[in-house]
């Protein structure tokens, strides 16, 4: 899945256990003007990098899975937890974004001075 919009917060990245890192970004998504929604995406393991290329304020699109689970608490009612795991972000404006490649100038085909030029067309 894939969306678009506007990082807001970025967490630093969290030792949760000693096998396990985890990082956060909050992103501000305005389908709506009057009422924009705040989405917390999660990032584990080695996908917590990805967002050092990013910045608070960059327009973004943000690639993601959806995924939810069950979990019983000890009196045993049951609750259910949804988490979007990023994978991806691609920065669309903002201080991040990559400059524009420059490109040399065209190369001159035009045959040297004094050559015939000998192609059929």
């Amino acid at each position: 899945m894939e969306i678009k919009g506007k990082i807001h917060e970025i967490t630093p990245t969290a030792q949760v256990t000693e096998s396990l890192k985890k990082r956060e970004m909050i992103l501000e998504y305005i389908e709506n003007p009057q009422y924009p929604e705040y989405l917390k995406f999660e990032a584990i393991q080695d996908r917590c990098a990805i967002l050092d290329n990013v910045k608070v304020g960059d327009d973004v699109e943000v690639f993601f899975n959806l995924r939810g689970r069950p979990w019983t608490d000890k009196t045993g009612k049951k609750s259910y937890f949804n988490s979007m795991a990023l994978w991806k972000i691609n920065v669309l404006s903002g201080g991040s974004a990559a400059a524009a490649p420059e490109y040399a100038a065209p190369a001159n085909l035009s045959a040297a001075p004094g050559e015939d030029d000998d192609l059929p067309f």
